[in-house]
Parts: C-alpha cells; structure tokens; sequence
C-alpha cells in the first residue's frame, strides 16, 4: 500500500509540473497586432523591436511557477512594451516623392492620366500642347487627392488584408494628418489648375470624379456590391475630361472611349477579385467574387462580349473609321473567349488568364483608335471635295 501510495504521489507531481511548463511554454507577449513572441527560456537574453528582455529573473524549466508568478511577469514585461513599442516615425526629404507616389497610388493614377490624354488625342479639336500639359498636371493632382483620401479611410480595413497591409499608412511611415493633409491639397490644387488654365467643365469632371471616388465608392465598398458599378464610372470619367479639355464641350463621340473604359472594368476587376476572395471577406469588404460568385462571372462575360458592340460605336459616331472596328475584332474575339472561360471553369486559372490579357487589350485598344482616327479637318475635307464633285 505505501508503495502504490507513494507512485502515484510521484505520478501526480511529474504531470503537475508538466502541465505548468506547457502552460509557461505557451506565454505570449503583445506587442502590437499581428506580432507575437514567445520566450525562449533557455537563452540568456531576447530582443524583439529594440525591447530587451532579461531572462535571468524567469524561472527555468524545472521550476514549477504559479499561475500568480506568470501573470505577474506578462504584466510587467507588457508595460515594458507598451511604453517602448511607440516611437516617433522621423523621414527625410529625400523619401516623401517616394512616400507620395505610394499614397497617390502611381499606378493607377498613371493610369488614369493615360486616359485622359487618349480622350484629349481622340477629340475632334485641335491638338495644342500647353492645354494638354496642364490637363495632365491637373488630373494627375486630382488622382492622387482622391486615391490619397481613400487611403486614409480605409487603414482599419488595409491592415487586415494581404494585399494591402504594406501601404504607407498601414505600416506608420507617414501619420494620418499629413496624409489627409496632402489629398486635400493635392485634391484642391489640381481642380483649380483646371479651372484656371484649361476651362470650368474639366475641372467639374474632376471634382466630380474626386467626390465620387472618396465619398462614394470607398465606403459603399463596405456596404454593396454596388460598389462596383460606381468604381466603373469613375474610371469612364477621366477620358471625357481628355475630350472637354480638348473641344470645350461633351458630345456623342466623347462617350464612346467613356463606354470602352467603363465596361473594360468588370471583366478586369471581376477577374483580379476572384482570386483575391479570402483577402476582400477578411477585410470586410462587400465585392460580388465573395457575395455573389456567380453574377461576378457573369457580369465579366457580359461586359467582354460587350466590348464588340462599343468598338462599331467609334465609326457609327464618327470618331474612327471603320478599319477600327475590324482591326479590334480580334482583340475582342480572344476577350470573350477568356470571358466564357472564366464563367464556365470559375477557377484561379482561367481569372488569372482573363485579367493579364485585359492589362494588354487595353493600351492595344487605344493605340487602334489612336491609329485608325477620323480628324475632324479630314471628315471636312471629305465632304466638301464630295460636294465639289457633284
């Protein structure tokens, strides 16, 4: 009896003092979001963000601890953190461009500026240089207002997201003040420079499109798939501002180029998001490859067959000639093919294929309406050797 009496006092004791190293073993010290660190106890000394932890005072491993003991020392190594982890962001003069091309999304705002001068190079009025210039400071300006603000809202929901947890504001380089402060002023000074040295309408559109981007679209993200339809527009805008600047006014064939950007959306965003589901549901975000699976591949197969019917538009209005339509035809054909792709397979694959044929289709796009435009001055000539001839 004081035998079996004194195995199983021994057995007891052993998986008490396991149980307490497993418990001590899975202590983890908070420093911010996403970072965590669990102590080595057999090294002398630990450094994690400039925090050195002294494990000297850490009981080793055959040291059976209370549970008072470990939330004792959490606590006072917490409080260490807390105090050291803040430090203030210093930059330099040489990285705010860099720090502003990250903010004012380059790339999309190169994008956008592209546009513009295709809108501006497809209108039917003269082509003056400085008139372009300055529509091209002012829309850049007016892009990275709206993409800069947009940043801003969205920090709480950016950091959650793969994609887009290492933009400036996400990761602190830059504070939240000096990036709104610089969208605003970005915002402010290009609808001006439009205003004032290109004409009224241009810089309507372009305040127009900064208030549609920012205010719109950018929380409708959290709320409704709609979200996409408002986005599609934005991106139609930039190209009419390119045809006002140019001839001072919007007519039938400014909406044309309008219609090819609006619609190129869908099958391009469509087919970039399906890819990016779990990254969009985990930010909280309400797109239609996370709602509504099923409209996202249909929307992206309608809009690519919708692409032929827009291009035969450009002669209809006169804006192309018809070489245009019959030169983008097959373009448009390997489009909808990748569209009926995308919507019969539904896989990482064929979205894949359907959005890096659509980041080429659409600079080949406008180089083929560029190429096969119909100048006003021709149209005119035209028709007044053909009354000469009658």
């Amino acid at each position: 009896m004081f035998l079996c009496a004194l195995c199983q006092r021994q057995l007891s004791s052993t998986l008490i003092k396991f149980r307490y190293q497993r418990l001590w073993q899975n202590v983890q010290f908070h420093t911010h979001p996403g970072l965590f660190y669990r102590p080595k106890l057999n090294e002398r000394e630990e450094r994690l963000e400039g925090v050195k932890f002294d494990v000297e005072k850490i009981p080793p491993r055959e040291t059976i601890v209370t549970i008072e003991d470990e939330d004792a020392i959490k606590e006072r190594y917490q409080t260490q953190l807390q105090v050291e982890d803040w430090r203030e962001q210093k930059i330099s003069l040489m990285q705010l461009p860099g720090i502003y091309m990250k903010l004012s999304k380059s790339n999309l705002t190169g994008l956008v500026v592209l546009t513009t001068l295709m809108g501006y190079s497809i209108a039917s009025g003269p082509l003056q240089l400085e008139p372009l210039l300055w529509t091209v400071v002012g829309t850049g300006l007016c892009s990275a207002g709206a993409n800069s603000i947009n940043q801003w809202i969205e920090v709480p929901f950016d950091c959650q997201m793969a994609r887009t947890r290492g933009r400036v504001l996400v990761r602190g380089v830059i504070s939240s003040t000096h990036a709104m402060t610089f969208g605003i002023t970005t915002g402010v000074a290009g609808t001006a420079l439009l205003a004032t040295m290109v004409n009224p309408l241009t810089a309507l559109l372009g305040a127009a499109n900064i208030l549609l981007y920012a205010a719109i679209y950018t929380p409708l993200k959290r709320f409704s798939i709609a979200n996409t339809w408002v986005g599609s527009l934005v991106g139609a805008i930039p190209p009419l501002m390119g045809w006002v600047a140019c001839t001072g006014h919007l007519d039938a064939g400014a909406f044309v180029l309008a219609g090819l950007l609006y619609a190129w959306q869908f099958f391009h965003f469509n087919s970039l998001s399906w890819g990016l589901r779990a990254d969009y549901s985990r930010g909280g975000y309400q797109m239609a490859a996370v709602t509504d699976p099923d409209l996202c591949r249909r929307v992206a197969l309608r809009y690519s067959l919708a692409m032929v019917p827009i291009c035969v538009l450009g002669p209809v209005l006169g804006v192309t000639s018809w070489w245009f339509a019959l030169d983008s035809l097959p373009l448009n054909v390997w489009l909808a093919y990748l569209g009926w792709s995308f919507y019969r397979d539904a896989d990482f694959k064929s979205s894949r294929r359907l959005f890096h044929f659509s980041l080429f289709y659409l600079p080949l796009l406008m180089g083929l309406m560029l190429i096969n435009k119909k100048s006003h001055a021709s149209s005119t000539e035209g028709r007044d050797v053909a009354g000469t001839v009658k």
